[in-house]
């Protein structure tokens, strides 16, 4: 049923759950999962060529050019020939996506749609105690007493990125440089979209999913035990 090692990538907004069910994800199919920026920490660290270029503009607060991303991209990718691996993170843009393309078969690039207002809400809710790093959330775990601490009973804070204009900002920035990509990889048949307002409504639907290209952790061992 299952011939071929799975080559996913997983999209999603901030704040979207997009950790989190990738992290279900690998320990339900044990499939590796690639942070692009993790990947460039580790070629930078190892001072390869593509880490060394990359580097260079990291230094000087520019954004690294795709042909540089994408061979760093593509040293760690080489490397991984007998895992499934779930890439996060990358492409960011439609010549990223296409040099990736060129080089691996991508066999499916997973969306999950969260709604932006539902998402907004989610992060806007935060407030944190300065002090000591306290996080509340003021539809599941507000404080005792609104706006105070539980502890100390000091003004609580809520960081400029839980702040609703940034949270907005950053949600728009997302839609933008992502609908390009998005359409890209549908109209290459590779797009399959989660539609949900949490986690645990959508990682199901996205086990179902899996379930059908890879088999399960537990399916591999049944497999080795026989």
């Amino acid at each position: 049923m299952f011939s071929k090692l799975l080559r996913a990538i997983i999209m999603g907004p901030p704040g979207s759950g997009k950790g989190t069910i990738s992290g279900r994800i690998v320990h339900d199919f044990g499939m590796k999962h690639l942070s692009s920026g993790d990947l460039l920490r580790i070629q930078i660290m190892n001072s390869t060529a593509a880490g060394l270029e990359a580097k260079k503009f990291i230094d000087q607060g520019a954004l690294v050019p795709d042909e540089v991303m994408v061979q760093l991209i593509l040293n760690e990718l080489r490397e991984i020939t007998n895992h499934s691996w779930l890439l996060d993170g990358f492409p960011r843009t439609v010549p990223q996506a296409e040099a990736l393309s060129d080089k691996l078969d991508i066999d499916v690039v997973m969306n999950l749609d969260v709604p932006f207002e539902t998402i907004k809400q989610r992060l806007t809710a935060r407030w944190v105690h300065p002090g000591s790093g306290r996080v509340y959330n003021l539809d599941w775990n507000p404080p005792q007493i609104p706006g105070k601490d539980d502890v100390t009973g000091e003004e609580l804070i809520q960081r400029d990125d839980d702040k609703p204009e940034t949270v907005t900002a950053r949600l728009r920035n997302y839609e933008n440089q992502t609908k390009p990509l998005l359409q890209f990889y549908s109209a290459a048949g590779k797009l399959v979209s989660f539609h949900g307002t949490e986690s645990n409504i959508i990682y199901p639907k996205v086990k179902d999913f899996l379930a059908t290209k890879i088999p399960a952790v537990a399916d591999q061992s049944q497999s080795v035990k026989q």
